[in-house]
């Protein structure tokens, strides 16, 4: 089972396709995106509620109108998309299994519950440097790492596409942004 939900990668994915090849914000509808990356239409529309609340998209009005990156792509870390859309989630959850040894029949002694369990503290400090990893790398950081991945002209393969679908588009067609329970 992973940590981050399915939302988080999604969520990753769009604000990388926001990212034009100079680092600037593009606009794409929730449509677009989920067609381009074959997602589930209505599951990023949740997602995209989500970041916005967190102040990462903006909504853009009109029947051309889509998402663009409420910030500069250098600002916004990968950390603060997944707590936008999956929250502060903890990866450990300790039971206090410390206090339920055999040995002290119910009764545990106060040098057994004594301080914050070993394995916890463990815990908590890989959580701390996953967290710091996850705040060092931001949009503009992954999406020039995969500018030099993908063949020169996919940047503007992209635009055009979005470009076309935008020029397309009627009335009625966009998502809103919806209100769901997490």
């Amino acid at each position: 089972m992973s940590l981050y939900s399915a939302g988080v990668e999604y969520g990753i994915h769009c604000l990388l396709f926001l990212v034009d090849e100079r680092g600037d914000s593009r606009e794409a509808s929730v449509r677009d995106m989920a067609e381009l990356q074959g997602v589930p239409q209505e599951y990023l529309a949740k997602v995209f509620t989500k970041l916005a609340k967190a102040g990462l998209v903006a909504a853009t009005e009109g029947v051309r109108g889509g998402f663009r990156l409420a910030r500069p792509s250098d600002e916004i870390t990968v950390l603060d998309i997944v707590r936008a859309i999956d929250g502060n989630k903890s990866i450990f959850e300790c039971r206090d299994i410390r206090g339920r040894c055999a040995l002290f029949e119910g009764s545990p002694p106060d040098w057994a519950l004594e301080g914050t369990c070993s394995v916890h503290a463990v815990m908590l400090t890989a959580q701390k440097r996953m967290e710091e990893a996850l705040a060092q790398q931001t949009i503009l950081d992954i999406a020039r790492r995969v500018g030099r991945k993908v063949p020169a002209d996919f940047g503007a393969q992209v635009a055009e596409w979005m470009e076309e679908r935008q020029q397309n588009r009627t009335g009625g067609d966009s998502i809103p942004l919806v209100n769901l329970p997490d």
